[in-house]
């Protein structure tokens, strides 16, 4: 566009903003989403790893059961091989460290995002979990296995962070909800490979049978990193550094569509009128300023930044605290405690299938249902079905009573416990973490929701209490500890097995209640009219919202126009313009 000034005009008809859905954005987002891999898959060969037989003994030094006891039918060979795990202490530290480095990692990366873009944020953050990478496969022992976790961990924070940032500011708004839920597909699909891959290695007994499960990581690192020296840089990133005409060029190149269509230039006059509309009632300020900022206005204001904020964060741990984590990273040693499964690897591959196979439901309903609606009756589901797991264990699922007719039913209600979790709470509480924030803040309001997800995966994994009567009341009263200390059967541990189902229940019922009252509908909006909608509507009357206007029409941008050239509006500096706007419809 060199050569002097390119003015481009905005439309007043709300179905034009936006250029009709190409099979480029698709494959784009679909790239995009493999960032998922990351997460799914350190989900997955934790949780089978730490049940492997090679990598009990080389971690806690004791020797193999039928080692010790030959005769494996005596009492004292049972009695030894109840022993023969990782202590909960070093199960919570392998596991949850991981999710302390993520969780660093997310906060960092909105701004990193914020100064150098989307993209190379992400690449960045494959480099990073490479040489975490490097020294978790090098460990043999705990010290440095911690150490390469924690390190991986920050370049997955960067990875989850900012995919769900990059993927909905490119995603067309009709598809938004299904290709963003394609990341929790991804997620499903890193887990069933990991769980592949352990399977496979779990009889070794050299390093490999750990080792590789590790190493395979490189790989997701690999292809992303590589991919997304391709893709182009996110449109609104552009628009909020200011460089209007490499924003229309990213814009064109996203949408297929030639740098002159009427479609390109209405879109940009619309996210370039949202933005100077936002930066005019969010105060621009310092650095600690600008943090502050997400956390400011009312919170009776349905679309004030606090609120917004508070969505975002409780949301990721609401999707935590359903306890599905539970089921992924500690379901092998669950089922081991049940007593009457002889192959507990094999059922957490079919849980995890469930996983896989379920999540793709959800690229349908979640358009065709919405956000809100999918959330509603997926924490019902998921409270039946963890209140039966519950009520079967205390019954007839006892493992002192040997019953597979029982245990079988509880597996199968966990399976559909995972089939509503991954057509509902997976995929929908990443979309809505990506929808919600205005381009001002959405960096910084991404990074610390996903943050708030790894917190809590973290505190869900880590923390330990002497469980006297006095403290499980005020665990109960906090919900901080989770696992796996609920389900330890040493001195010091609660050895709730089947009974944590009656407090990942409860849990979900709180869920219920935040998606009924605090949950917005999101469905076919762009991420402008979303800022509307949640000005003059609220969460249970969102549905009904409809778009009446563009934003470029309310800063005056139809008859005025943008200057790409200088980033101008009109003849008159963006935010002298919106002042004057805002000030117009004051009156009126």
């Amino acid at each position: 566009m060199p050569g002097g000034a390119v003015v481009i005009t905005g439309t007043a008809d709300t179905s034009r903003i936006e250029a009709p859905v190409t099979v480029k954005a698709y494959l784009m987002c679909a790239f995009a989403a493999f960032g998922g891999i990351f997460f799914g898959y350190d989900t997955g060969w934790m949780g089978g790893v730490l049940g492997m037989p090679y990598f009990i003994r080389q971690y806690t030094g004791m020797a193999y059961p039928n080692v010790v006891y030959p005769d494996t039918g005596s009492d004292a060979y049972k009695a030894y091989k109840k022993t023969f795990h990782l202590t909960a202490r070093d199960q919570s530290l392998t596991t949850s460290i991981l999710s302390a480095g993520t969780f660093f990692g997310a906060i960092i990366a909105g701004d990193v995002a914020d100064f150098i873009g989307r993209r190379l944020t992400i690449i960045m953050g494959c480099f990073i979990f490479s040489i975490g990478c490097i020294l978790e496969t090098a460990s043999t022992g705990l010290a440095l296995m911690t150490v390469g976790r924690l390190i991986a961990g920050g370049g997955v924070g960067f990875i989850s962070a900012i995919i769900i940032l990059y993927m909905s500011e490119i995603a067309p708004k009709k598809v938004r909800g299904a290709l963003v839920a394609g990341y929790q597909f991804c997620i499903t699909i890193g887990i069933l490979l990991a769980n592949c891959v352990v399977y496979a290695t779990q009889n070794r007994d050299d390093t490999g049978s750990y080792r590789i499960p590790v190493a395979i990581q490189f790989l997701w690192a690999i292809i992303l990193g590589t991919g997304l020296f391709i893709l182009p840089e996110s449109p609104r990133y552009f628009v909020k550094k200011g460089k209007l005409e490499k924003a229309a060029k990213a814009l064109a190149n996203v949408r297929g569509q030639p740098i002159d269509s009427e479609y390109i230039q209405d879109e940009l006059a619309e996210i370039i009128a949202n933005h100077e509309y936002e930066m005019s009632v969010i105060p621009q300020t310092n650095y600690i300023g600008g943090w502050t900022n997400c956390f400011k206005g009312s919170l009776t204001n349905g679309s004030s930044n606090v609120r917004r904020s508070i969505l975002g964060i409780l949301m990721q741990m609401m999707q935590q605290l359903t306890g599905i984590n539970f089921i992924f990273y500690f379901g092998t040693v669950f089922f081991q405690s049940l007593g009457t499964i002889s192959n507990p690897f094999l059922i957490s591959l079919v849980t995890t299938l469930v996983n896989v196979c379920s999540t793709p439901i959800s690229f349908y309903i979640i358009e065709r249902l919405g956000r809100r609606t999918i959330l509603i009756f997926g924490a019902m589901g998921m409270i039946v079905s963890q209140f039966i797991v519950g009520i079967i264990g205390v019954t007839a699922g006892k493992p002192e009573k040997n019953n597979h007719p029982a245990v079988s039913a509880m597996i199968a209600f966990i399976c559909i416990n995972i089939f509503f979790f991954a057509t509902t709470w997976g995929p929908a509480a990443w979309v809505i973490v990506g929808e919600v924030f205005p381009l001002p803040i959405r960096s910084r309001g991404v990074g610390l929701s996903t943050a708030s997800n790894w917190f809590w995966n973290c505190v869900s994994s880590f923390f330990r209490l002497n469980f006297t009567p006095y403290c499980i009341n005020w665990f109960y009263q906090i919900i901080a500890v989770i696992t796996p200390y609920l389900v330890g059967v040493e001195k010091h541990d609660a050895n709730l097995g089947a009974k944590v189902f009656f407090m990942w229940g409860a849990l979900c019922c709180i869920s219920l209640t935040f998606a009924y009252f605090l949950v917005p509908e999101t469905k076919g909006l762009s991420l402008e009219q979303i800022d509307k909608m949640l000005e003059e509507s609220t969460p249970r009357t969102s549905a009904r919202w409809v778009p009446h206007s563009t934003f470029a029409e309310d800063m005056g941008l139809t008859h005025k126009g943008v200057d790409l050239t200088h980033g101008h509006i009109g003849s008159t500096p963006p935010a002298e313009e919106v002042s004057h706007s805002i000030n117009e419809k004051s009156a009126v």
